[in-house]
Formats: C-alpha cells, structure tokens, sequence
C-alpha cells in the first residue's frame, strides 16, 4: 500500500530557534520573532478562535517583541508581515483543518497574557517548547464520556424542542453512537463530508431501528418520528456560524464568509444525508406529540436540561469541567429566558437576540471572577439556541419538491443564526470598549 502524501506539510518551529540560545525572546531577528507569533495565531485558529480573537493574539505577542504586525485572517490560514525599523517579514501559514476546542483557547490566552512580562526573560526556543505543551495537550476527556456528552446534549434539545421521554432515551443513544463513528473517523483524519456524513447516517439509522425495535416489542401508539432530527444535532456547527457572525460585525469578511461557508456545508452534508435515511426509512420531518406538564414542572425542567445541554456541548469542545459548568449556568438562564419570550408571543428572532445578549452579559459579569476568556463560555451557552431543527427541515422540504416549505424554514433558521451573534456583538460593545471602538 502506497502511503498517504500530506497536503500541508508540517512546520519545524524549532528549526526558527537556536535550542542552546539563552538571547532573550526580544532581542532575536525578525524572522524568529515573526515565527512565533504566526504560530500562536495558526494554535489559535485550530481551537476554533474568530479573526477579532486572532488578531489580538498575534498583536500581544507583537507588542511584547517591539515589532508591528499586521494579518488577514481565514477559517484555517493566516497571511501576516511583521515590521522592526526598516525590516519586514511576510508569511502565510495554514492549518490541516479547523475544530474547536475551549481549554487550548484558555491555555493560549494565559500564554499570550503575560508574554510581555516573559519576553525580557525567556528565548523564542523556551517559548516554543511551551507551545509545544499546550499544542499537544489534545483533549481532556475519554472518547466514551464524549459520547455520553453528545447523547445528553443531544437528548437535552430534543426535551427543549417538544419531545418526552421515550424520545430522550432513543435520541441519547443514537446521538452517542453517530459521534463516536464521528470522532473515530476524525482521529484518521477522514475527511469533512465523509465523518459528518458517516456519522449524520449512524445517527439516524440507529433512532430509526431503535424507535421500530420499541414500537414492534412495545405496540406503542405514538409516532416518534419527529425525534430522529434531534439525534444528528452535535454536527451542527453553532460555534463556526456564531463567531463567523462576530467577525463579519467586525468587517472582518474574508474570516467570516469562510466560517459561514464552512457551516452551510457541513449543514447541507448532514441536512441531505438524513433526508436520504429518511427517505429509505418512510420518515419525515413531524411535530413532537403534545405533552401536558405541570408549569412549574415544565420550567424547572427546561432549567435543568438548558444547563444539561449547554454543559454536554461544552465537553464536546473539550471545555474543563468549570468552564462548562460555567457555560452551562449562563446558558440554562438565557435560553430559559428565550424560551420564556417565545412563550409569551415574542417573536422567535428577537427572543433569540435577546437570549444572546443576555448570555454575553452574564459572561462580561462573571469572567471577572472566573478568568475564562468570553469566547469559551459565551458561544457554548448559545449554541444550544441554533435552530438546528429549522435548518435540517429546509432542506429536507426543498430535496423533496416542496420549495415553499423549505424556504420557509430556511428562512425561519436564518433570521434565528442572524440575531444569535448580533446579541453577542451588542453586548460586547456595551461592555468591552477595545471591541467597540473601531481601530
């Protein structure tokens, strides 16, 4: 067997660094200087960090090596040139792919805070060696707890949306289930459309034979097919589409275009791909059977679920276990809040706006005791808000001839993903006077 040849071809960083130098970080040529800041911004991108955050980033490590920079940003590439006096020096860098992953964020963002401090003091080489250890820090959990974090996410929204019980259950395993086969297909590095698709179809057919199982066994009269929808939802991409949306509020369109692209592709692979299972199946997009609760039950519930949802969604972007319990407290109380609004006639955009802004406040407030940076507890604590549901209808009623119906739930989907990061947006500006100023 022939083997694989790499398309993006691995960077030797420390080959920019004399390892037996002990020259400070600030007094080395600009050519190390500037590799080092590339590579804090590509450590970046890879995390799942929107253009604003990049920039930052590489603009602390500028600063504290008395150079100028200045980037354009994509989804996966970093074009930048670094000025020192009369000398520049340009780069453009690329990662293999994009992801997300919320305690690399945390851990580059201590890094970058006090690289003035350290950059007197230390060589580029022992700064490497300390990006070597937060870039191979991987992710903090088993695959097994993974899986059970999608299933109670995924299980979470499906209560949020209208289902009960029964349909928690099915859509716990089979979104367990299709992650794995997702998770184990990225560690072999399969590619996009192959893992969503592989894991959207595992996802599926097993709610599908699940729900047959229960109802030829059971005789169980109600029809559960609204739920299998629910059960592919951990492909949804809500931290690409939110932060996407940030950096277009930032004029940062090459970022945010890209991003975006990303999303619509990903939902367009998984949206087909159960509609095909579907298909097969003689399923189709359905309402949830009404169920009568008690209020006070009811909101209690989606108090509890919001948290449950919001917290399994931060595992899955690799969250520590405080950062996601924080994610989970600022999204059980904003999307407890949305689904309030909505109740009370609100329209389905404004409440999400509203959720939102609600969401970046809450965590403008508690960052400064917890010191987690904004992005890793704000667009966890929304991504449970991303219309998933609308999105996968739209397309299922557009594959099958129905354009009207599927415009009309684009549409729905589109209004919703629109006011989600505008509520961030807003709430950063009222609280964050570096974001609102445009410089």
């Amino acid at each position: 067997m022939s083997k694989i040849r790499q398309q993006h071809m691995s960077i030797m960083w420390h080959d920019f660094a004399d390892e037996n130098s002990d020259t400070p970080a600030t007094e080395a040529p600009l050519n190390e200087k500037s590799a080092l800041i590339g590579r804090v911004g590509l450590l970046f991108l890879a995390s799942g960090a929107g253009a604003y955050r990049v920039r930052a980033a590489m603009n602390k490590l500028a600063r504290g090596l008395h150079v100028t920079c200045n980037a354009g940003i994509g989804i996966k590439a970093v074009e930048y040139t670094c000025i020192e006096g009369k000398e520049t020096y340009t780069a453009a860098l690329s990662n293999k792919s994009t992801g997300v992953n919320t305690d690399r964020l945390n851990n580059l963002e201590l890094f970058c805070d006090g690289f003035g401090e350290r950059a007197g003091r230390y060589s580029l080489d022992a700064f490497h060696r300390m990006l070597d250890t937060i870039e191979k820090s991987g992710n903090t959990y088993k695959l097994w707890q993974l899986c059970l974090a999608s299933g109670a996410a995924c299980s979470s929204f499906a209560f949020l949306l209208g289902a009960g019980s029964l349909e928690m259950l099915v859509t716990f395993f089979a979104a367990a289930l299709g992650f794995m086969v997702r998770k184990l297909l990225i560690t072999r590095h399969i590619t996009l459309f192959a893992n969503t698709g592989a894991a959207v179809l595992t996802s599926c057919f097993v709610y599908i034979m699940l729900v047959k199982a229960l109802t030829f066994s059971f005789d169980f009269p109600v029809d559960y097919q609204a739920g299998y929808i629910c059960s592919m939802l951990f492909v949804i991409p809500g931290f690409p589409l939110i932060t996407g949306g940030i950096d277009l509020s930032k004029l940062d369109l090459r970022s945010g275009i890209e991003r975006i692209t990303y999303a619509i592709l990903v939902i367009g692979v998984a949206s087909l791909t159960c509609a095909f299972t579907a298909e097969i199946f003689h399923f189709a997009p359905a309402e949830f059977p009404a169920y009568e609760i008690d209020v006070p039950i009811k909101l209690g519930l989606r108090l509890a679920l919001s948290f449950a949802g919001v917290y399994g969604f931060s595992i899955i972007f690799n969250s520590s276990l405080k950062m996601a319990s924080v994610a989970g407290l600022i999204g059980a109380i904003a999307n407890f809040t949305r689904l309030f609004l909505v109740d009370r006639g609100t329209p389905a955009s404004i409440a999400a706006f509203a959720g939102a802004l609600l969401a970046g406040l809450l965590a403008s407030y508690l960052r400064r005791f917890v010191g987690f940076p904004r992005i890793t507890i704000t667009v966890p604590s929304i991504v449970i808000m991303v219309p998933g549901m609308y999105m996968y209808k739209g397309v299922y009623f557009i594959s099958a001839g129905d354009f009207n119906a599927g415009a009309l739930w684009l549409c729905k989907a589109f209004i919703i993903v629109i006011s989600l990061p505008l509520g961030l947006v807003f709430a950063r500006i009222l609280t964050d006077k570096n974001f609102r100023i445009s410089s």
